[in-house]
């Protein structure tokens, strides 16, 4: 990533960080089309531990299912990049690593495997937080793969931060 996003993605973590410390919320992470990136801009703040929990990164269908609890009817009937994937994914990954929050993000970072109804830089991020539905948002990034997996990842930390913002001190698991 380039250093502006960088730095931007640093303090992005790091008020993160500081709201669900005050909070006593952990965060844990779903990631396919990131590979892992969201989890890396969290743990790269010292300190990250008292807070997250750990992340899967689900390239693959048989891991969304096999390591989230994504149905394979889900998967067959919207395809793996998808709001009802993304879903599926924060929801399995909050409930299978019992953290507060989880982040899932799935999406096409290209340069191939675009569609006209899917395009290059079409990428779903859900955060699943305990007691409320499950939020998702659908983005369309541009630029190339690296561009679009960073816009993700900042994506992923915004949404992460709203809903922190909105828990309560000491929340429920």
């Amino acid at each position: 990533m380039a250093d502006a996003d960088s730095s931007d993605l640093a303090g992005l973590a790091a008020q993160l960080q500081a709201s669900c410390l005050a909070r006593g919320a952990t965060v844990a992470t779903a990631e396919s089309c990131t590979g892992g990136l969201v989890a890396e801009a969290l743990t790269r703040v010292p300190g990250s531990s008292g807070y997250v929990l750990g992340g899967v990164v689900a390239y693959a269908n048989a891991i969304k299912e096999a390591q989230l609890g994504v149905g394979s009817s889900v998967l067959a009937a919207h395809g793996a990049v998808s709001a009802q994937v993304a879903i599926a994914m924060a929801d399995g990954c909050r409930a299978r690593l019992g953290s507060t929050l989880a982040v899932s993000v799935t999406g096409i970072a290209g340069p191939d495997g675009g569609s006209p109804a899917k395009p290059v830089g079409l990428v779903y991020v859900a955060v699943a937080a305990a007691g409320r539905q499950t939020q998702v948002r659908r983005c369309v990034f541009a630029g190339d793969r690296q561009a679009i997996r960073a816009a993700a990842t900042v994506e992923a930390i915004r949404l992460l931060l709203d809903a922190a913002a909105s828990l309560s001190s000491s929340p429920g698991r």
